[in-house]
């Protein structure tokens, strides 16, 4: 007997020091791939959140708790991103974070709004940073999603109203990822253009498997014999920098309306297809926003992490998700849920941003910019010596778009 209880209790007690341990650590789960065709962007935002989270520590942490980022690759597969998901709840996770894949967002918003109906105590929050397919904060919206990036519909509707005050735009050509948010990309361009600039051909629209093609060049020849003088694609990861990289090597001169060109690659390539101030991106930043405050945090990550800063929005996610535990005095997700709704707050990049309560959609300002030679002292890209000059910026109050939400709340 004596000898069985001293066993069970040799068993229980590392058991409850990793208790103890995740009582005194804020474990955020990153669900984004680390491995596959986006492990170059998913890598680059993991090394994001470790150096948010080591930024919030040297200041005390959150509530005076650690934070941790704990890396999960879902291989931008959405039955992975469950399987990663349940394993994150399982060690404690109370929040989870993901942004590359709206197919991969839509069954993360699904599962925890699920799981957080039958585990009432439990609670977790997934918080959202990059994918914008609109229908998340729409009529699949949830009180368990927040999204601190602007949906693609908002994108588009800056990105559509700077391309109707460009005369020489005729001839567009329409190339996007085959899930959700490429065809959202797609029918919200096609929509648009018509209603703004009724007198502009789309000479092309293609889908293509998501992070699956090598060689972009048969694609590429299709654009050519279009004679399309713009393309417009939502493409993100290894699928822009492999596009631009084919038009490149085929020597193919139009203007790119882009939202991720400025992912990994996707600098490299511009500057080999000599395309100078021809390819245009529209973010909520970039390193060369006249802001003081700003470019000093880019040199700061630059110089510590390597890469540019992708994601100014996963810096006001994480400043804002540790104003809310503080405002709440709460590290519980309903509580810091609550907290999050209607918030006001200075984003990284200068201007005031607000969490809407409606539908838990992000607005902030946001900018279009292109990429090209730039003035000597400023940030360069994947030491090109080119980098973003901004072309156009849209206030918070421009930015606002309806949303049919209607969401339950706990």
């Amino acid at each position: 007997m004596r000898k069985t209880l001293l066993a069970a209790v040799a068993i229980a007690l590392p058991m409850l020091g990793s208790v103890a341990a995740a009582q005194e650590t804020v474990k955020i789960g990153y669900i984004d791939p680390l491995s596959g065709g986006g492990a170059s962007v998913g890598e680059g935002g993991l090394k994001t959140f470790q150096y948010l989270a080591d930024e919030l520590n040297a200041k005390g942490g959150i509530l005076g708790k650690k934070v941790e980022i704990v890396p999960l690759d879902n291989k931008t597969n959405p039955q992975e991103s469950l399987i990663q998901a349940q394993k994150a709840i399982d060690a404690g996770v109370r929040y989870v974070t993901q942004g590359n894949g709206s197919s991969v967002a839509g069954a993360l918003s699904d599962f925890i709004t699920k799981y957080n109906e039958r585990n009432p105590g439990k609670e977790v929050l997934y918080f959202n940073y990059a994918a914008v397919d609109p229908i998340l904060t729409n009529d699949k919206c949830s009180f368990a999603h927040f999204r601190w990036d602007a949906n693609s519909d908002i994108k588009m509707e800056a990105l559509t109203n700077y391309m109707k005050d460009t005369p020489a735009i005729k001839k567009v050509y329409l190339i996007n990822q085959d899930y959700s948010f490429g065809q959202s990309v797609r029918s919200t361009a096609r929509a648009m253009l018509a209603k703004k600039r009724p007198d502009i051909q789309i000479v092309g629209d293609e889908l293509h498997p998501l992070l699956k093609i090598t060689d972009f060049a048969p694609y590429i020849a299709k654009i050519q014999a279009s004679g399309a003088d713009s393309v417009v694609t939502g493409n993100w990861g290894q699928d822009i920098a492999l596009l631009l990289k084919a038009a490149a090597d085929a020597g193919l001169k139009v203007n790119w309306y882009t939202y991720y060109a400025g992912g990994a690659g996707g600098p490299t390539a511009i500057k080999q297809a000599g395309l100078d101030h021809k390819v245009f991106q529209i973010t909520e930043g970039f390193a060369n926003v006249d802001h003081k405050a700003s470019q000093d945090y880019e040199k700061a990550f630059r110089a510590k992490v390597g890469l540019s800063l992708w994601y100014p929005r996963a810096v006001n996610e994480m400043r804002m998700f540790a104003a809310a535990a503080e405002k709440a005095k709460s590290l519980d997700p309903i509580k810091v849920g609550k907290a999050l709704e209607g918030m006001k707050f200075e984003v990284l990049d200068g201007g005031e941003g607000f969490m809407r309560a409606d539908d838990h959609q992000f607005f902030q300002p946001i900018y279009i910019s292109s990429f090209g030679e730039i003035k000597p002292g400023q940030f360069d890209e994947e030491n090109t010596g080119w980098g973003w000059t901004q072309v156009a910026k849209v206030d918070t109050p421009q930015t606002i778009v309806p949303t049919t939400c209607k969401m339950d709340r706990p």
